[in-house]
């Protein structure tokens, strides 16, 4: 005797209040997400820097912004705009790049900034994005030595909304 398969729920109706509740949550949630990589591409490049960084904070690296963390995106920055101490000593640092792009982020990109990470003697890095990263990137990334963090759009809005990073401008 076979089972009849149970129909996904498609009518409200037919939803329990919880599943309801749920789904209303996770609308909200997309759409201030997407309001805030709205915001945040508009914003300056040193505001995003700055925003990067205290979002790792928040996420509990480095210990606290006077201790550790500093953003030193700049003209000349030779491919470094944020810096993370994972201990108070200095002997572990993360090195940070971030990209308030509105365009994807490839390969070339990622090979620049592994060559800063080398010019700093470190194979330690986050790369953040607002849009995304290509297919080739994704798969360099995945065959090099040094160990790079990807975050792009989507994951960088909820990063942001889990840990109450704020995005006042001003």
């Amino acid at each position: 005797m076979r089972r009849k398969l149970k129909e996904p729920r498609t009518d409200e109706e037919e939803q329990t209040p919880e599943e309801i509740l749920e789904a209303s949550y996770e609308e909200i949630r997309s759409g201030l997400a997407l309001e805030l990589l709205s915001l945040v591409k508009k914003s300056s490049p040193s505001f995003f820097e700055r925003l990067v960084v205290e979002l790792l904070v928040k996420m509990g690296y480095g210990g606290s912004h006077r201790d550790a963390a500093r953003a030193v995106g700049q003209t000349d920055d030779e491919g470094i705009d944020g810096i993370i101490d994972e201990d108070r000593l200095g002997l572990d640092t993360i090195y940070i790049q971030a990209k308030r792009w509105e365009r994807v982020v490839g390969r070339p990109e990622i090979q620049k900034f592994v060559g800063a990470l080398m010019g700093k003697r470190s194979k330690k890095g986050i790369f953040i994005t607002t849009l995304s990263f290509s297919k080739e990137a994704l798969d360099y990334v995945s065959k090099i030595d040094a160990k790079i963090v990807l975050i792009d759009g989507e994951p960088l809005a909820e990063l942001m909304i889990s840990n109450d990073v704020p995005t006042q401008t001003h």
